[in-house]
């Protein structure tokens, strides 16, 4: 691909008070307040200076955010809002287009906001920017000096009979790999919190995403229970860390924290909090806005960032069966994974964990890997190769480290187990971005905290973990199950893509359902699984199971070997919440869409109205008669559609469906056969 522009901003107009906002000014009681619109006027946002600073959130007269509380401790110098500075405002009217070097829902997004800017006095200011899609605000400080921020407020306070799906943490020290729980806001107590992003339920059916983005030499945020009965969010922040210990070769949580957030420069913006304002479940889907909200392309080429799918060993425990050599981590298995891969056009295959001298010494491999040998291998199949490496061990020597997997001819790495999103740690993942992209390697954080829009400025920052993925079927069915799956891409997949590693062969309905560590097997049917791939984001797209299975499932692998991992366009069909999603998509002229249940089994309409003229081919991967007793059961089937025509989705319990879209004029003769 190559390099284009990442943000084209354009100033439409500077809008007086009259217009667009409305300033209001009490001497009374030396109160000031704002209110703005969204462009199209869908949002309401109202801002109140007085002992502090509110701010609340309406659309069509209804509150969606009550009164909340925003502030800013630094320097000791006390809340900001409240020391009684002069404020100033100023409102704009801003169009930008916004394309994604990697696509993830679409290749350029066209987007307009409306910005309030509250200046107090010259030492620091306070944006916010109302979409129609959502709203979000920032502070910026702009003092000559290094600065100590001591402490930050932010309230996300709802109406009382405001739900919410809450990923609950036991502590921030955590992979962020949490059930998402469905709770009464007012029930959870100031004691209790969760990672970001939450999903909060609403009357009439709207939805509300609260996370960040453009997180930067600061800390990730958390949020708690605003307590006393209040339906609300408060933010929740690691301290900077004083002491960290070291527990094993991958744990080192901080011991000791400081009673401040973070030692930063004097003159910059902070993160952005935001809010996504959902009518109906499907708009989540569609929803860019962390990315839009970040920093620019920080990079000068991004030719080089090849998106694609990647032969995996860790997940089958490497089970290859029929081979003439012992199977394990050593040269002749990954030369068979990387045959596997070219045979079938999967761009890349994964040396997890073990590949090295050992897990804290990167610098060479073991003696049953011979690692150039593999790498040449690979290339005269054209495959790729990427390395896990363990985030410590990777920081103790990072140019070196790199610079030698660049020689070698490593694609990219899996960093594993950061487990933090401290200030320090949040710059360790800025840092490890930009070396990689130095050496022009990818990079896929597991262990990792939520997406916060730094794959804006580092495209080569591919995917995240930061999710309970299909790696907990190894040992558990209760924090990954279909009902977090349908869960999953209305709060987790906002943030960003999601490194869920999906295409279990072995499939099994809830009583069938096994643990067995090195013969894993999935809840939910094989169409489910092959669903994954087109509603799951993921730019590296992970296949879980071992060649030797996919090599007995050619149908499965002729789906596989066709889907796209990045998508020019995105258009969300039908969707509720942790019940059931389906999903188009668009890769230069082949639509693909994916379809996924829960447990109920259900039938779908989709009308096939994102097609543009003309006859298309449909190949259709869907749910065998007998799919609710043998998740392995599916049938296949082809038929010629147009723009019009309804399809009709016949879902078993934890079941899916895929359809693969192609002009008939482009399509041949390749459909599958069973």
């Amino acid at each position: 691909m190559t390099s284009t522009p990442a943000r084209r901003l354009h100033l439409v107009a500077a809008l007086t008070a009259g217009m667009a906002v409305l300033s209001l000014a009490d001497p009374a009681t030396a109160k000031q307040a704002w209110e703005i619109k969204s462009p199209g006027g869908r949002l309401t946002l109202q801002v109140e200076q007085g002992d502090g600073l509110q701010y609340s959130v309406s659309m069509g007269g209804n509150p969606i955010l009550l009164p909340s509380r925003i502030d800013l401790s630094y320097a000791g110098r006390g809340w900001l809002a409240r020391r009684g500075l002069a404020v100033t405002h100023a409102v704009e009217s801003h169009q930008e287009t916004v394309d994604f070097p990697v696509p993830r829902k679409f290749r350029r997004l066209e987007t307009r906001y409306t910005q309030l800017t509250l200046d107090f006095g010259a030492e620091a200011r306070l944006a916010f920017r109302v979409y129609d899609e959502g709203i979000a605000y920032r502070w910026e400080t702009r003092l000559p000096d290094d600065l100590q921020i001591d402490d930050e407020l932010t309230e996300f306070l709802f109406p009382q009979a405001t739900r919410a799906w809450f990923p609950e943490e036991e502590s921030i020290y955590s992979h962020q790999e949490r059930v998402y729980k469905d709770v009464a806001l007012t029930e959870v107590s100031a004691e209790q919190f969760c990672s970001t992003g939450v999903l909060a339920a609403q009357a009439g059916g709207v939805k509300v995403y609260v996370s960040e983005s453009d997180l930067r030499s600061y800390p990730g945020m958390f949020l708690r229970g605003a307590g006393d009965g209040r339906a609300g969010l408060v933010g929740k922040f690691a301290g900077y860390p004083l002491e960290v210990e070291q527990r094993s070769d991958r744990d080192f949580p901080v011991v000791k924290h400081a009673d401040f957030l973070a030692k930063t420069a004097g003159t910059r913006s902070f993160p952005w909090r935001l809010l996504v304002v959902a009518d109906q479940d499907k708009d989540l889907l569609e929803s860019e806005l962390v990315y839009q909200l970040a920093a620019p392309l920080a990079i000068d080429s991004t030719d080089w960032i090849q998106p694609g799918k990647v032969s995996w060993d860790w997940w089958n425990g490497i089970d290859l069966r029929g081979v003439d050599f012992r199977a394990g981590v050593n040269t002749a298995t990954y030369k068979y994974f990387v045959d596997f891969a070219a045979e079938y056009g999967i761009e890349y295959i994964l040396l997890d964990e073990g590949w090295s001298v050992s897990s804290t010494d990167l610098s060479a491999s073991r003696p049953e890997i011979d690692l150039r040998e593999i790498i040449d291998h690979a290339n005269d199949k054209g495959v790729r190769v990427l390395l896990w490496v363990l985030w410590n061990a990777l920081d103790d020597d990072m140019e070196a480290l790199l610079g030698r997997f660049e020689e070698l001819g490593v694609a990219g790495i899996k960093v594993d187990f950061m487990q933090r999103d401290d200030q320090q740690m949040v710059d360790f993942y800025w840092r490890c971005a930009r070396v990689a992209a130095e050496h022009k390697l990818l990079v896929d954080f597991h262990g990792a905290h939520k997406p916060a829009g730094l794959r804006r400025a580092y495209p080569n920052v591919m995917t995240y973990e930061g999710v309970n993925g299909l790696e907990q079927y190894k040992w558990s069915k209760d924090r990954t199950n279909p009902e977090q799956e349908l869960i999953l891409p209305f709060v987790r997949m906002v943030a960003g893509p999601l490194d869920y590693t999906p295409g279990a062969m072995r499939n099994a309905n809830e009583a069938n359902w096994r643990w067995i560590v090195d013969h894993p097997m999935s809840l939910g049917t094989r169409c489910h699984q092959l669903a994954m791939y087109v509603i799951y984001e993921s730019p590296l797209q992970m296949l879980a199971d071992s060649p030797t299975t996919y090599r007995r499932e050619p149908e499965c692998m002729r789906f596989l070997s066709a889907v796209p991992t990045v998508w020019d366009e995105t258009v969300a069909l039908d969707a509720h919440v942790g019940e059931y999603v389906a999903i188009a998509r668009r890769t230069g002229d082949a639509w693909f869409v994916g379809a996924m249940t829960d447990w109920q089994a259900r039938e779908l309409e989709i009308p096939l109205e994102f097609l543009p003229e003309g006859e298309f081919q449909l190949q259709v991967w869907r749910d065998g008669a007998n799919a609710d007793r043998n998740g392995e059961d599916f049938a296949i089937e082809t038929q010629i559609v147009k723009r019009g025509d309804t399809v009709s989705l016949k879902l078993a319990p934890a079941g899916g469906w895929v359809g693969w879209l192609q002009p008939t004029t482009a399509a041949g003769d390749d459909a599958p056969t069973r």
